[in-house]
């Protein structure tokens, strides 16, 4: 009797790692081979009409990951509660660009694709529209079944310290490396002067700018957001490259030019400027790291905080809603 008990443990292990499941590339090539080109789509369709499609996305699946995790939790309307309506997710858009996929894969094949999944791949596409790295994305991700705004609050914000910044990419098993390229997402799209506002005018004592921004720039930046002025402008978060995924934003950041603080931040910490100062050695060009490349490795670790697969979650029939 051992060997049949041992068997049908097996057999029992073997099914409980098939009921949690796990992600990967193809996840949908026989259950719906067109999402990921329905998607596509999707992306480009959004861009023709709106050319801040690309970062609008990018940042949407970052929102959705920091909380609770890639699960879509982000995406769901009713009622003031609910994750979306956090003081952490201001600005955040690009949900009418996941629903118009989600309507779309639904009619070819019902039930299959998940809005986390939607908003992961979207991500990818945003990044290859601005001439971005291409990478893979694994796919499986279920959606959650919770979203609260009172779960956002650990959310990074601009006035993070970079102590607190560290900490909380490390609650989520990331790293001060994937800190900084992740960050570097902010190559492309804009911010509005109200992040601004205590940068330039409050935040020496006394009042008063950020003694980091270089002298030649602070000008550009009070022109752009004047004090008292309107706090809904929006300004290019990477000086002089907003519109194309590039190295550009951590030359900034090194050289003073940072738009937001806690981008400049990254220069004042040890471990987060020595991987700054690793992408732009003078051996660098050839034997030193590729930015492009750990951004895709960080962006992929990320996309896996917090997956609910297998039997966990559901696959939503809109995104906006719990089934």
């Amino acid at each position: 009797m051992v060997l049949p008990l041992l068997l049908f443990l097996v057999v029992l292990s073997s099914a409980a790692g098939a009921a949690r499941g796990q992600l990967k590339v193809g996840f949908y090539s026989d259950t719906c081979p067109n999402a990921e080109s329905i998607v596509a789509k999707a992306v480009r369709d959004a861009a023709s009409s709106d050319p801040k499609t690309a970062a609008i996305l990018l940042r949407l699946h970052f929102h959705d990951c920091f909380v609770e995790g890639c699960d879509g939790s982000i995406l769901i309307d009713g009622g003031d509660s609910v994750e979306k309506n956090a003081f952490a997710h201001q600005g955040v858009r690009g949900f009418d660009v996941v629903e118009n996929a989600k309507r779309q894969l639904e009619a070819e094949c019902p039930g299959v694709v998940s809005c986390a999944d939607i908003v992961a791949l979207m991500a990818r596409d945003a990044v290859a529209l601005a001439n971005g790295p291409a990478y893979d994305v694994p796919t499986g991700r279920r959606d959650g079944r919770v979203s609260n705004l009172s779960l956002a609050e650990d959310m990074p914000d601009v006035g993070d310290s970079i102590e607190k910044l560290k900490s909380k990419f490390f609650n989520k098993g990331m790293t001060a490396k994937d800190l900084v390229l992740l960050s570097a997402a902010h190559t492309i799209g804009t911010t509005a002067c109200f992040f601004m506002t205590t940068r330039l005018y409050n935040f020496a004592q006394g009042g008063g700018p950020d003694p980091s921004i270089d002298p030649s720039f602070l000008p550009e930046l009070e022109s752009k957001c004047p004090r008292n002025g309107d706090v809904n402008v929006r300004i290019a978060i990477d000086h002089g490259s907003e519109d194309t995924f590039d190295d550009q934003i951590l030359r900034n950041i090194r050289g003073g030019f940072a738009v937001l603080e806690s981008d400049a931040k990254l220069n004042d910490d040890p471990d987060t400027r020595s991987v700054l100062d690793s992408y732009f050695g003078v051996l660098s060009p050839l034997f030193g790291p590729s930015f492009e490349t750990d951004f895709m490795q960080s962006i992929g670790k990320m996309g896996k905080i917090g997956v609910k697969t297998g039997s966990d979650g559901e696959i939503r029939k809109v995104c906006g809603s719990f089934n």
